[in-house]
């Protein structure tokens, strides 16, 4: 069962669901529209090792936009912050996006309940796309939880992508032992 605008708006009022900025009018009738922030991010490396930790650089956006080229891995992230306490969040793509043959996400389109961030978008695309800040990307959808929870993604000691800033932050693969 998805939640609907009425009861995402329900869950805000009780503090469950945060969303900053709000905007009303980004409300559909399941689902949040989330926009892309100022700032991207690419590998330093051509060459990435999941035990290593591969470095990122960041660079914002500029007012005329920017140019994403196929076979690079761009990190974006969400102009929104999210809080998400008593659901599961899902965050993806939305149709005009996909359109454009840009994807948001490669694998993590899903948060765990007590997930509190902007979202890092994983952008790859089909062919070459001018992104501008602010323009729609995706879209989150909130799931309720059956049973009790016992640790929320905030309060586990090993969450590696716990309160990620208004940045996009390079995967922290080489924490896991492997």
């Amino acid at each position: 069962m998805i939640l609907s605008d009425t009861r995402i708006l329900e869950e805000m009022e009780k503090g469950t669901i945060k969303i900053s900025p709000f905007n009303r009018d980004c409300l559909g009738s399941n689902s949040y529209d989330v926009h892309l922030g100022k700032w991207l991010a690419t590998y330093v490396d051509t060459e990435l090792d999941a035990r290593k930790h591969n470095e990122i650089e960041h660079f914002e956006i500029p007012e005329e936009g920017f140019l994403l080229l196929p076979n690079v891995l761009y990190l974006g992230v969400t102009a929104e912050y999210t809080e998400t306490h008593a659901h599961v969040p899902f965050l993806e793509g939305k149709s005009s996006t996909g359109r454009l043959g840009i994807d948001i996400h490669a694998t993590a389109g899903k948060g765990d309940v007590g997930f509190c961030g902007n979202w890092t978008l994983e952008i790859s695309v089909k062919q070459p796309v001018r992104v501008y800040t602010g323009m729609p990307v995706g879209q989150l959808i909130y799931f309720p939880v059956e049973g009790v929870i016992e640790v929320t993604y905030d309060k586990k000691k090993n969450a590696k992508y716990s309160g990620q800033p208004d940045r996009p932050v390079e995967s922290m693969m080489w924490k896991n032992k492997f």
